[in-house]
């Protein structure tokens, strides 16, 4: 009659592991270190395929813009005589004028899709 042995659970010399554990250990270290190696070729890959693949979607969206977003070649702006543009900012489709004239300076804001002045606001010193 065959006797089941029982695992032997000393420890091996000079650890305080058994060989099992170490085998364990040992798996787990090639498992993760398989993982490790995999995820770094992985991400070079997705790099290398980005790299490859740079510009060639965005060529055709910017070769054929929409013929409704495209705003009148010319617009025009009555300004008071002697008024100069003193500086510019632009914020989306909104444009914003500031006039320096001698009489009182103002800050024009105009719709660049439509070419229509949204609001005007004069400056008074006091």
């Amino acid at each position: 009659m065959a006797v089941i042995s029982e695992p032997d659970n000393t420890p091996l010399p000079g650890t305080v592991f058994t060989p099992r554990q170490v085998r364990i250990l040992k798996i787990a270290v090639i498992v993760m270190g398989v993982l490790l190696v995999g995820g770094f070729a992985f991400v070079m890959a997705a790099i290398v395929y980005q790299a490859s693949h740079l510009g060639q979607g965005k060529a055709s969206k910017v070769t054929a813009p929409a013929p409704a977003a495209v705003p009148e070649p010319e617009m025009s702006l009555a300004i008071p005589p002697g008024a100069t543009v003193t500086s510019l900012s632009l914020d989306g489709d909104r444009l914003a004028l500031y006039l320096n004239s001698s009489v009182e300076p103002e800050i024009v804001v105009i719709d660049i899709a439509t070419g229509k002045v949204i609001s005007r606001v004069r400056l008074k010193v006091q």
